[in-house]
């Protein structure tokens, strides 16, 4: 919201959102997501049963034991054949499946059979491939690339050709990028028949990992624990003056904890909160910002941040345990922001006088969904407990089943069922736990597809040494400095978040990026946690600034102002990151990156680093609105900026200087008498 242009109350807050607008932002989900068909018939129902037993395999795969070698191929070729019979090759062949459809599918079958019948044999001719390997294995990177276009577009199929026309054509390429090269026979051994390429790392996170969690979501959502973390923010923030705003923050850390989702938590919280917000005097742009601010904090927010967490905790090789405690602090700081953010908005446009209605009473709802908070925090209580992290979204999920049966309106297994008021077989296929099984699977496929695309790209990497020559000419045009490394990493990091997805940018980067910073002394840990946020920039950088679009669909703002409000509301928490990387006492914001080590932690450190953090980024705020106790004057304002600038650089004269500024902004301010706003 400019002070040029204040915000009015919005003529459309007591206007259902139309369904154009709902549209337009099921179309953002779908270009994240991929366009599905949607089925009737036999067809249909075979779509759904494979879905089902995608997800029960997968479920099976947490408790039994599968040789890592049968299960990431396995994994790759369900999330192929429903890929081809889900998405659609183009637009105008949706909701029918094509006989191309069906070939796409039985040779991802094919290719699978392929490999596991080749056993022994098979893996260990992957330096001299026999004919059939090779056309097997051309066979599935196409596929692979066919797979990414159709659920997430052609950008990642684009950026993965061209590692692989970089691995062939080494010896042609200037130095300092040139290299050997590789045969076609070679770089197909290494892609198809080890465990290095395609069905590496990120697979293997995929298979085991990301899939469960896309289940365990998809049982909280049709439990209506979606529903229930919306209302529950509705009446707890109801009635007061920043209630509309605090009520988008906290219902998006409800939502988005579960789901990982950007643009789905934007699209559901969108469509309930966007009336609210312009009753109580945000824009159109504004209130597009808000929701798709909210919406990117669900990547980064505990228990799920999105795949790329499940991805840093097995490049590192440490426990997903790990992974969330590093996320913690960021996180917290994050919300803080925002939350300050909409603390300033009420007092600078004057919304004190407007109130809404609640839901219902926070101890009703309480009273009657509790449960649903359970299988919230369920996930981190198994893992605390000893069990590893499949095993522990295992029973989580099987927790969310449970529970969900405390309640008629919430049960995943209908109670008709059991009085015989519902045929057997149709009740099982209608009910909402089918329906979660079956969202389950079909929302892993576009992460599935880029994490078998990515798996081409680190295979690339690490065949050629890609990472280590990148980080070479980083360091060299950094001068040696790590906060000119840091700032061109962070740039590297934006500009591929720009094209590809989270997951892929986070993939690319960590291993052509964050070897410049380990070689500079920055621990491995907080070096692939400040590229993880930096690479969730994506989600709100054109063009594939698909949160704040969606948002801007909903509130029929425009996409680019849109998606500037949406920075305003961020930028501060995602400064935080280069104080961890810059110097050692900012490591206390990752909580030093260990459960292990909370034991001998410096706690003194830890709540300094992380005053200093939050006084960063109070100051940011008030410099970014213009507007702190009251408006600020321009010397003000910009002795705020710089303040916060200075307080995430960590060193004893910054903080210095940054506390000084804040404390001398804040007397004049107080000093200064104030002009109340005009009413919104």
């Amino acid at each position: 919201m400019s002070e040029q242009a204040r915000p009015t109350p919005d003529p459309l807050a007591d206007i259902v959102i139309s369904e154009e607008a709902r549209r337009k932002a099921e179309e953002f989900i779908e270009e994240e997501e991929g366009a599905a068909n949607r089925l009737e018939g036999w067809l249909g129902a075979l779509l759904v049963f494979a879905a089902v037993a995608m997800s029960v395999f997968h479920l099976y795969t947490a408790y039994a034991i599968v040789p890592t070698q049968t299960l990431r191929p396995l994994h790759v070729a369900m999330v192929l054949v429903l890929s081809f019979l889900i998405f659609p090759v183009a637009r105008r062949f949706r909701h029918r499946i094509m006989w191309w459809d069906w070939i796409a599918a039985a040779l991802s079958i094919a290719i699978v059979v392929y490999l596991i019948n080749g056993g022994d044999d098979f893996t260990d001719r992957n330096t001299s491939p026999n004919d059939w390997d090779i056309v097997f294995g051309i066979a599935l990177i196409v596929l692979v690339l066919e797979a990414m276009r159709r659920t997430n577009g052609w950008i990642m199929p684009v950026v993965t050709l061209a590692f692989v026309a970089y691995a062939l054509a080494g010896p042609y390429l200037p130095q300092p990028w040139t290299h050997k090269g590789y045969e076609v026979g070679r770089l197909i051994g290494h892609m198809y028949m080890t465990l290095e390429g395609i069905y590496g790392v990120a697979v293997d996170v995929s298979s085991s990992l990301i899939i469960l969690f896309t289940i365990f979501g998809a049982f909280l959502q049709y439990s209506g624990a979606g529903k229930f973390y919306i209302d529950f923010s509705f009446s707890a923030m109801g009635g007061k003056p920043t209630g509309a705003g605090r009520t988008v923050v906290l219902a998006s850390f409800l939502l988005g904890g579960p789901s990982g989702s950007g643009v789905a938590t934007t699209v559901t919280l969108g469509s309930v909160a966007y009336p609210m917000l312009a009753k109580v005097g945000y824009e159109r742009n504004a209130a597009g910002g808000l929701l798709a601010a909210g919406g990117l904090g669900a990547i980064i927010s505990p228990p799920v941040l999105g795949a790329a967490a499940f991805l840093i905790a097995e490049f590192l090789k440490i426990s997903y345990l790990d992974v969330l405690l590093m996320a913690v602090i960021p996180t917290i700081l994050f919300y803080l922001a925002l939350f300050l953010m909409v603390e300033i908005d009420a007092r600078k446009y004057g919304m004190g006088n407007t109130t809404f209605a609640k839901v219902d009473s926070v101890w009703n709802l309480t009273r009657k969904y509790w449960f649903h908070f359970l299988s919230l925090v369920s996930i981190v209580a198994f893992m605390m407990w000893g069990f590893s992290p499949v095993l522990s979204v295992f029973w989580a999920t099987v927790v969310s089943l449970a529970t969900s049966m405390l309640r008629r309106d919430t049960a995943l297994i209908p109670y008709d069922l059991f009085t015989g008021k519902l045929p057997l077989l149709r009740g099982i296929a209608t009910s909402p736990l089918v329906k979660a099984m079956e969202g389950g699977s079909i929302g892993v496929l576009n992460v599935a597809a880029t994490c078998a695309g990515a798996g081409i790209i680190v295979g690339v990497v690490t065949l050629t040494g890609l990472g280590l020559k990148f980080s070479s000419i980083v360091i060299d045009y950094a001068g040696g400095s790590l906060l000119l490394t840091a700032l061109f990493t962070a740039l590297v990091v934006w500009i591929v978040g720009l094209a590809v997805p989270v997951t892929a940018s986070y993939i690319i980067s960590a291993v052509i990026a964050a070897p410049a910073l380990i070689k500079l002394g920055v621990p491995d840990f907080a070096a692939h946690m400040f590229i993880f946020y930096y690479a969730v920039l994506s989600e709100v950088s054109p063009p594939t600034a698909l949160s704040p679009f969606a948002a801007a669909a909903i509130t029929g703002g425009d996409p680019y102002k849109t998606t500037l409000q949406c920075w305003k509301y961020t930028v501060p928490a995602f400064l935080v990151p280069f104080m961890f990387v810059l110097d050692p006492s900012g490591l206390g914001l990752l909580l030093m990156g260990s459960t292990k080590a909370l034991a001998t932690a410096n706690w003194w450190m830890i709540a300094e680093v992380t005053l200093t953090a939050a006084v960063g980024i109070s100051a940011l705020a008030a410099g970014f609105q213009g507007w702190a106790f009251k408006k600020t004057t321009l010397p003000e304002r910009w002795m705020f900026i710089v303040a916060g600038f200075a307080l995430v650089y960590p060193s004893i004269v910054a903080d210095v200087i940054g506390f000084g500024l804040v404390a001398l902004a804040v007397a004049m301010q107080m000093l200064r008498k104030s002009t109340p706003p005009k009413p919104a």
